[in-house]
């Protein structure tokens, strides 16, 4: 068998997102990760909704399907029941998997279908030019919200939490190497992967995340989420996060406090999980704490499907009259004179 690479599963369409779309960054990453996982193409199916994100499909050399807005979940869900043995993906953005398709996304996760979500977050709706989206920030000023919108904006991360996903994960598209390790870790999950990538739109909504991704400020206001490991920031790495009983407190590593008083990360502990969850003010607040990047929570449960199927395999092994008929009319009936 021939060893495949990255250009064996880019397609021979011309990719067509703005100059500069973070998207570009995203497709690259998910198509030098996939060789790794010893697949064909053939035994790979993304599946996506509407918006920029969802011409995805096009640009890879796999099954692919391009569907309606918000039903990505619901095709993809279709599909992994009656074929359990492909690798799907759902390429989804903030308008189109947090707005019509919410609750779609929602049902996906508790359910833990063995997929991969890619939810492309750019705080904007871009292929309609440029209108607030659920995870716009408040007081946005967009073509839909000329004085500033008064919603409060969706948190992904604690809305997958919340849906009982059994992997949650935050990367970026300007760093590719986190990028990949993240994708690594969702393909190895047996379950529901879901990703938020903040994902820049240089035409309608630049520099949304630049905070947490420019050299001069990323280290101050961002922090990597590693196993095992205590959580340290800072441009000397001089600063770190604690609790006080679930309380966390920010503190300065010297001669009080050191790296052994600090949170350890643990991705198993859902309890810290949603706490990190809600490290979502921006810098200048005064609740803010610097935002989490890697994986918040991780844990193993069955997969739908696989629940799915044992119930039809022990359906049919009954060898009992299943018609549609008696199914509906249930073992007890009435007759109405």
């Amino acid at each position: 068998m021939n060893v495949l690479t990255a250009k064996d599963f880019a397609s021979d369409q011309e990719v067509r997102w703005c100059p500069g779309c973070g998207d570009y960054s995203i497709l690259k990453q998910v198509q030098s990760v996939l060789p790794e996982t010893g697949l064909r193409p053939e035994e790979i199916v993304f599946v996506s909704g509407i918006g920029c994100s969802s011409r995805f499909p096009y640009y890879m050399n796999t099954y692919g399907m391009h569907g309606i807005h918000g039903r990505a979940a619901t095709i993809a869900t279709g599909l992994k029941m009656t074929r359990p043995e492909l690798s799907v993906w759902i390429i989804t953005g903030d308008g189109d998997g947090l707005s019509i398709g919410g609750n779609h996304t929602m049902h996906l996760l508790r359910r833990n279908l063995d997929v991969q979500v890619l939810l492309f977050n750019n705080e904007i709706y871009g292929l309609t030019k440029g209108q607030y989206s659920p995870t716009s920030e408040f007081g946005k000023k967009t073509k839909s919200s000329p004085f500033g919108t008064i919603d409060h904006p969706v948190n992904p991360i604690a809305l997958a939490l919340g849906s009982q996903g059994s992997f949650v994960a935050r990367t970026i598209d300007r760093d590719p190497q986190h990028l990949r390790y993240i994708l690594r870790e969702a393909i190895a999950h047996k379950g529901t992967s879901f990703i938020e990538i903040y994902q820049n739109c240089n035409v309608f909504n630049d520099g949304a995340f630049e905070i947490f991704s420019d050299k001069t400020h990323k280290a101050e206001n961002t922090i990597n989420l590693v196993p095992g490991q205590p959580l340290i920031f800072g441009v000397h790495q001089d600063k770190g996060i604690r609790l006080d009983g679930c309380t966390p407190q920010i503190v300065t590593l010297g001669d009080k406090f050191t790296a052994d008083d600090l949170w350890i990360h643990d991705p198993k502990d859902l309890t810290k999980a949603w706490i990190l969850a809600n490290f979502f003010e921006m810098p200048g607040d005064e609740n803010f704490f610097p935002r989490p990047f890697g994986i918040f929570y991780q844990t193993s449960r069955p997969t739908y499907e696989s629940l799915a199927n044992e119930q039809i395999a022990q359906a049919k092994a009954t060898k009992k009259d299943l018609s549609l008929d008696k199914l509906i009319a249930g073992s007890q009936t009435w007759v109405v004179n």
